[in-house]
């Protein structure tokens, strides 16, 4: 019942319990939390979801939670400040799976939110985006425990330096070196050094700008005296002055995030795959016609769209009522992906998961960050594998019951999923002269590995392509 996912903030922990995200406050730092929680700017924080809701367990509350077995032990009433329920983000995603979009705007969430709350004589304490989820395309700042009293003389913004490494530095990267977030969060929970990039400047780079700025004068400085200058406190007598000095430290960084920018229209080797495939447009009709009829008929509440490419059905099921994961391997479509659903509103959360190497489990002892599967493993009731069934046979060799054997586990109900014939262009293309090594799929053999795990609702073959589309529904399935 209990997992813990986060323990390092001594003023709390954060904790599920069942399907409930709460988090044990300590008395110190309740003396914060509570004025902050009860000020104008939280109130309109959470009212235009840039901040997670919250409120304070009653004591009835939590007498009816200490009734249920192991509650207790984890948190005992002997000591304990007061223990707050958030509301529950449906889908937890982290940095290392998100495009560089995404990365922006949490940045940009993170700098609205340090600002907004200086008027109030608050701080954030944390600049780091695992303090931020996406709830469908939004970005929401989830750890209340980030905000701390201001000294209304203090002019420094410790985290500015953070702020760098886990959000500037990494999109600083993409941006002139190619360097994705997974590449940089996988390995380095907390982002770049300056010196990481430091070396990849060359003699003339290091004194251009932004290199200058952001990478080249920090890095000499943290040689100089390792830093320790930034961090020292210092109160200035002039309250609006320090004010000022803060005000003028967050607009100079937001300038800075918006020169690095993601760009749209970054070309990857699928983000034109949907103009330049083989469908002809009667049939890329047929397969819209044949997914918004079962859209219709069964009424997902929430869809994971494995190879989504740019999100045309993620998209489609999103209007249809559905709330939307989307994974691509592909960065470029994933980041065009996003931005559609932030432009139009729609319920999609893409992220760049590679349905062969999906995340694993990070931080202490892997627990702290679940695995994708983990996360995803029996959370949707619809799971679509369109246009990637091939791929997964030919060029990662996964056997056809392997993959089924996925989706079923994935999906609580349905299975719509695309059967790609070894005559089909697109499968020779990829299987480059091994199409006997997939002699005995047929479609045959596709529909017998299909029915260990589903029931067939129905098929529909795609004219003049080597192609079937096919509606499964899982046997054995619950009804509740």
């Amino acid at each position: 019942m209990l997992t813990v996912s986060s323990f390092r903030d001594p003023g709390g922990r954060c904790f599920t319990w069942g399907h409930r995200v709460l988090r044990t406050v300590n008395p110190a730092v309740l003396a914060e939390i509570e004025p902050f929680l009860a000020t104008p700017t939280a109130a309109q924080l959470v009212a235009t979801q840039q901040l997670i809701s919250t409120r304070q367990l009653s004591a009835g509350d939590l007498a009816e939670l200490r009734q249920t077995t192991g509650f207790e032990e984890f948190v005992p009433e002997d000591g304990m400040g007061a223990v707050f329920e958030h509301e529950r983000v449906e889908f937890p995603s982290y940095p290392y799976e998100w495009p560089p979009e995404m990365l922006y705007a949490a940045g940009m969430l993170t700098l609205d939110l340090a600002q907004a709350c200086l008027g109030d004589r608050y701080s954030l304490k944390d600049a780091t985006p695992y303090n931020v989820l996406f709830r469908g395309s939004k970005p929401v700042f989830i750890d209340m425990l980030s905000f701390e009293r201001r000294a209304p003389g203090d002019p420094i913004w410790k985290p500015n330096a953070q702020f760098c490494r886990t959000f500037l530095l990494p999109l600083l990267a993409y941006k002139y070196w190619g360097i994705r977030p997974a590449d940089v969060f996988a390995k380095h929970r907390d982002g770049l050094e300056t010196n990481d990039l430091y070396r990849f400047c060359g003699p003339v780079r290091k004194f251009l700008p932004p290199f200058l700025t952001q990478v080249s004068l920090p890095t000499w400085l943290s040689r100089k005296d390792g830093g320790r200058s930034i961090y020292r406190d210092r109160v200035l007598q002039n309250h609006e002055q320090a004010r000022f000095i803060l005000e003028s430290l967050f607009n100079r960084l937001r300038r800075s995030l918006q020169r690095v920018e993601p760009k749209p229209g970054r070309r990857t080797v699928w983000s034109d795959y949907k103009d330049s495939c083989s469908y002809t447009e009667a049939n890329f009709a047929a397969k819209e016609e044949f997914v918004s009829t079962a859209l219709a008929e069964f009424k997902p509440g929430r869809v994971l769209d494995i190879g989504c490419n740019t999100g045309h059905f993620s998209c489609l099921a999103a209007r249809a009522g559905a709330k939307v994961v989307a994974i691509d391997s592909d960065l470029g479509c994933v980041g065009a992906l996003w931005r559609q659903a932030r432009d139009q509103n729609r319920n999609v959360l893409p992220l760049v998961v590679d349905m062969c190497r999906p995340s694993a489990g990070e931080g202490w002892r892997n627990r702290e960050c679940a695995s994708f599967l983990e996360r995803a493993t029996g959370n949707f009731d619809t799971v679509f594998m369109l246009a990637v069934l091939h791929h997964l046979l030919v060029t990662e060799r996964i056997p056809l019951n392997e993959v089924l054997d996925l989706a079923a586990e994935l999906t609580t109900d349905l299975l719509i999923i695309e059967f790609v014939s070894t005559d089909d262009k697109m499968f020779q293309t990829i299987a480059r002269g091994r199409e006997h090594l997939h002699a005995d799929l047929t479609q045959a053999s596709f529909e017998a590995a299909c029915q260990r795990r589903f029931q067939i609702v129905r098929s529909k073959k795609l004219e003049g392509a080597q192609r079937q589309l096919y509606l499964l529904r899982k046997t054995g399935r619950s009804h509740s």
